[in-house]
């Protein structure tokens, strides 16, 4: 009989999935991760009183009676995990016109708001809340995640494409063009910013109605413990069902034999030297580093190596937290500031960041208080070579941003400053130091047209017992996807075991 025992890199979203799933299907499993901690990007930690939540925004399809929410029950997410309803997805501010515009459930409401300020292009507003109503009333949780590329047939091919019938003439012509493409045909250049800063100007048109779709169904919703409570239900459920996690544990080589003609991965060595072997290897960890390092580049082809030559990766994120001393009651959770006054992070002009106020529970400050959070886009090169050459400078260059970004808020929330009790900065350095994630992508593949068409193999060319997880194999990234591709990964290794997969309900 085959081993039934495997080891998962990693303690993410994906790894911990995979490790439930191969519990409940009769396999031995021991996850080794990098950190001290469960979460990969999907991270938060404490400076002093305050949660800063540097993870997940919010979760798709998490209302009971759709497939996402059948997945967190069994992964233990719920009813762990209280969710709190996203009423309002966000607020557009353009500091140097004053206009300020906020997109609600309410997708009428949306198109008189886009009307009323940009008469000139009302066929957007048109065009947004036709496609968001087309999606509406879906449950679009699995279309597509259901099984592996390699597993899936014909059927059910048919079968997805059915459940998108609605909406599928969304999927080709200016629908399927970059938000940026499509936005450059508005006359307001307000407008163009606007459409961009919904989600980002890199993906395509009809992802931004599944978002205003999803947002008008009431099925966006925010953690209300966050991130980390979020991944400590799913790491608890692992635990109950026997299966066993080391952190502190990087993983440096993917050890492989030769049986026949054929390799087969046998095992992990540690970075402490220690050999750990297994019947099956799963690595949620990141893609470059497993596929090129720990296993030393022996087992691409040219469409692999294509992707991480030529594939766009989400950019990395420069976060600034800040723990204030006041309350902010009427500010949605996400704001959008386009900046009247850019400044420069090395060579790259700041025109806007994106905002989370975390205002919509108690978990993450003090009564009165609040967490307030600056996302910027920021260039991997340019920390990573600023904190190796000279970690003075890099320090002083966080402060200094961090000073920046205060300045900016002080025009949008007058007297911030003098209530800001903790700064915190996390730079693509930080993401890379606990994740080990390449060039610091906090989401790996940029969630482009190209990238959502292509079915990414869980598995190698040439190598056996080996399988892929997380969002180097679902490009786009996202709480769903990963957590479908633990699921996928053990789906597979039921096949070559010849076993019949089960998720552990009835």
């Amino acid at each position: 009989m085959a081993d039934r025992s495997v080891i998962i890199i990693g303690a993410g979203l994906a790894g911990l999935a995979t490790g439930c799933f191969a519990q409940l299907n009769g396999y031995r499993s021991h996850i080794f991760e990098h950190h001290t901690q469960p979460g990969g990007v999907a991270a938060a930690w404490r400076r002093g009183e305050y949660l800063i939540d540097g993870g997940i925004h919010f979760v798709m399809g998490h209302q009971p009676g759709t497939k996402m929410h059948d997945l967190c029950r069994q992964l233990g997410i719920v009813p762990a995990n209280r969710f709190v309803d996203l009423e309002t997805y966000g607020r557009f501010v353009d500091q140097a016109s004053g206009l300020s515009l906020t997109v609600t459930r309410d997708l009428d409401r949306l198109a008189a708001d886009l009307k009323s300020h940009f008469p000139e292009d009302a066929q957007f507003a048109d065009e947004l809340v036709a496609g968001a109503r087309a999606m509406q009333g879906l449950d679009m949780s699995e279309v597509g995640l259901g099984k592996p590329p390699e597993l899936a047939g014909i059927l059910d091919q048919i079968k997805d494409l059915w459940a998108m019938r609605r909406f599928l003439r969304f999927f080709t012509g200016k629908y399927s063009q970059p938000v940026a493409d499509y936005a450059r045909e508005a006359r307001d250049a307000r407008l163009r910013a606007f459409l961009g800063y919904l989600f980002m100007p890199e993906v395509p048109v009809y992802f931004v109605l599944m978002l205003l779709a999803l947002l008008a169904d009431g099925e966006l919703g925010l953690i209300e413990g966050g991130s980390l409570e979020f991944v400590r239900a799913i790491e608890q459920r692992y635990r109950q069902l026997g299966g066993q996690v080391v952190y502190r544990a990087t993983v440096e080589e993917i050890l492989v034999e030769t049986s026949g003609q054929r390799d087969r991965a046998v095992g992990v060595r540690l970075a402490d030297g220690s050999e750990h072997r297994a019947g099956a290897v799963v690595s949620a960890a990141d893609g470059y580093s497993t596929i090129f390092k720990m296993l030393g580049g022996r087992y691409v082809d040219d469409k692999i190596r294509g992707r991480y030559e030529t594939w766009p990766l989400f950019k990395p994120l420069l976060m600034i937290s800040y723990g204030v001393a006041r309350p902010f009651p009427d500010d949605p959770p996400f704001v959008t500031l386009a900046l009247e006054h850019p400044f420069s992070i090395g060579a790259q002009p700041v025109e806007g960041f994106f905002l989370r106020i975390f205002n919509y529970s108690s978990r993450f400050a003090p009564p009165g208080k609040t967490v307030v959070q600056a996302e910027l886009e920021t260039e991997w090169d340019y920390w990573n070579d600023l904190q190796r050459e000279a970690r003075d400078r890099y320090d002083a260059e966080k402060e200094r941003v961090a000073t920046e970004v205060l300045q900016r808020l002080e025009r949008h929330y007058p007297g911030i400053a003098s209530h800001v009790e903790v700064t915190d900065v996390s730079t693509p350095y930080t993401t890379w130091r606990y994740t080990l994630n390449h060039k610091g992508a906090w989401d790996g593949w940029l969630l482009t047209s190209e990238a959502m068409r292509a079915p990414v193999e869980r598995i190698l060319p040439g190598l056996d017992d080996f399988y892929m997880a997380g969002q180097w194999v679902m490009p786009g990234g996202g709480v769903p996807p990963c957590l479908y591709s633990g699921r996928h990964a053990i789906q597979l290794l039921c096949r070559r075991d010849g076993k019949t997969f089960t998720t552990g309900q009835a």
